[in-house]
């Protein structure tokens, strides 16, 4: 075996070990292939260098009334909407559908902004879940450095105390990092840009 060879072993040692240690401490569905995860704090750490990529994955309706970190680049939304609305009784709320555009409004986006399967992303969704579905995706595409945001924009449920059930806990939102109510023209979905004025 070579030293590179080795190196290269050791490093990948090192990553699947360092993901299987992330792993252990998150429910399944906020976990990714690429075993890469950050919290709201650290994602802002992170995002502090321009070279990296912040996509918000949430529905129209999540960032138009739950507001949008400052620092997101792009919406590009996982799931949206029906045309036919259907309640789901047993969740207590809508039905949403996986976006069939996401997959070209990812890829038409990063091309027309100067990036490619190296730039390192990072993906925010309201709690977690919606972030590793999208960063599982991405990384079946190609994208090898694709980072979820594990607390999401609002945060997870509290499981007790005065504000059981409310997202109180963690979250972009709560850490009190930069966010607005407003959209900003540039983090507008792409594929709505030609229909508002």
């Amino acid at each position: 075996m070579t030293r590179s060879n080795f190196v290269a072993a050791i490093l990948a040692g090192c990553f699947l070990t360092s993901a299987a240690l992330a792993d252990a401490g998150l429910p399944s569905k906020k976990q990714t292939l690429n075993g890469l995860y950050l919290t709201a704090a650290e994602a802002a750490q992170m995002l502090s260098d321009n070279n990296a990529v912040f996509i918000d994955v949430r529905s129209r309706s999540e960032l138009t009334f739950t507001g949008v970190a400052e620092r997101v680049d792009v919406h590009i939304p996982l799931m949206v909407m029906p045309d036919q609305a259907v309640f789901d009784a047993k969740k207590g709320g809508y039905r949403m559908r996986f976006n069939p555009d996401f997959v070209m409004a990812f890829e038409t986006w990063l091309m027309e902004n100067g990036y490619d399967e190296t730039t390192p992303i990072v993906l925010i969704c309201r709690s977690g879940a919606r972030s590793a579905k999208a960063a599982n995706i991405l990384r079946e595409m190609g994208y090898g450095y694709v980072w979820s945001v594990t607390d999401g924009f609002e945060g997870d449920k509290a499981k007790d105390g005065p504000g059981r059930g409310q997202r109180v806990v963690n979250g972009w939102k709560n850490a009190g990092l930069a966010w607005s109510y407003a959209i900003r023209p540039d983090q507008v979905y792409p594929l709505d840009r030609s229909q508002g004025s």
